[in-house]
């Protein structure tokens, strides 16, 4: 199984909000000159060594953690990944001035700790009440990743082998950590724009009338009888209406460009093409003219291809010839035309004041 690498743009964008594994293009290299900022504002491709990527990731969005060597253990939300980095982007946190954005910050992945929940530990000596701890994962074990063709990605179980702080009932057994539930989408409410679900569930196609058993023929249907039948009301009996509408529009509703058809269409080509040469030949070997059989038949076969050769050649013209084009020239030469007429007309209607110097022709007609 191949896998295409990603482009440039996907590199750029390589944060992913998604915490399924589908495919494993992030351990694939890509050209070193990508990491090289082409333009001023062009984003830099933060990338680690492909064998330093992490194959399959336990901490995807929607984990909370922490961070190792935060003194506060602040929880945070995972908001998205960068597999090719090694990055894991949280959730801004406010610092309490609300006109400020919140900046989400992105941390290694060696820095991360799944959070596990909050535990009751026993009370410290001194005394009586327990104590209500969060506990993380100090150390993670998965299971045999497998590809899931029904999910259409790979899955795998993550637990957790040893916490921090360690659990007083812990006897080594693994704690399984479940993976983070996917938002569910909201539906907004319907509006007077949205089509009621009375109108979606209307059935408003009648089955035909005839029998749908394989063995008893299919009613004949013609095409021209049905457009006759729209066009000349006297002539709608001759119809029948049991017939369904889909074989009356078979060439509408059906693809021109399927492979089927184009491979129909070749063969019909070919074999005009055959015809065509065969009958030159027939034309060329019964008036040979003084000419000998090879000559008149050689003769044929320069003809055909000649003419075959315009035919493609009309064929690309007519591909240039555009229709938004060819409107445009046909509504400059409707216009020139007019402007010449206009021209004509005021000079013939043109009349001179009678002043001084003035001949008149002796032939009025010029």
């Amino acid at each position: 199984m191949t896998y295409k690498g990603y482009t440039r743009l996907q590199l750029i964008r390589g944060a992913t909000t998604s915490p399924w594994t589908t495919n494993f293009r992030h351990l694939l290299p890509f050209p070193k000159k990508w990491l090289k900022r082409i333009g001023g504002r062009e984003q830099i491709i933060k990338s680690v060594r492909p064998k330093d990527r992490i194959k399959y990731w336990n901490v995807v969005p929607g984990d909370q953690i922490r961070l190792l060597g935060d003194k506060t253990n602040t929880l945070h939300e995972v908001l998205s990944i960068n597999k090719i980095s090694n990055r894991v982007f949280v959730k801004g946190t406010s610092s309490g001035d609300q006109d400020k954005v919140k900046s989400t910050r992105n941390y290694h992945y060696s820095r991360c700790q799944l959070f596990l929940g909050n535990y009751e530990f026993p009370p410290p000596p001194g005394s009586s009440e327990s104590q209500v701890t969060p506990v993380f994962a100090k150390r993670l074990g998965t299971s045999v990743p497998f590809w899931n063709p029904f999910l259409r990605h790979f899955d795998w179980q993550r637990f957790a082998t040893n916490t921090v702080p360690r659990l007083p009932d812990f006897n080594g057994e693994r704690i399984l950590i479940p993976w983070p539930e996917a938002q569910k989408v909201r539906i907004a409410e319907s509006t007077s724009y949205d089509t009621s679900h009375d109108v979606v569930t209307q059935i408003t196609y009648e089955l035909p009338k005839f029998s749908s058993s394989i063995r008893n023929p299919l009613p004949h249907v013609s095409e021209d009888a049905f457009l006759a039948s729209i066009m000349n009301p006297h002539l709608r009996d001759t119809v029948d209406a049991s017939a369904a509408v889909e074989p009356f529009l078979h060439k509408e509703l059906s693809n021109p460009h399927s492979r089927a058809k184009k491979l129909r269409r070749f063969k019909e080509y070919k074999i005009c093409t055959k015809m065509m040469l065969k009958e030159m030949l027939a034309h060329e070997l019964k008036h040979l003219k003084g000419r000998k059989p090879q000559e008149a038949r050689a003769e044929a076969l320069f003809k055909w291809r000649a003419i075959l050769k315009s035919e493609r050649e009309q064929r690309k013209k007519m591909r240039w010839k555009h229709k938004a084009e060819m409107a445009n020239l046909e509504r400059k030469a409707t216009r020139k035309a007019r402007k010449e007429l206009q021209q004509r007309r005021r000079l013939t209607e043109m009349v001179f004041e009678e002043a001084p110097n003035q001949v008149i022709p002796k032939n009025k007609n010029l």
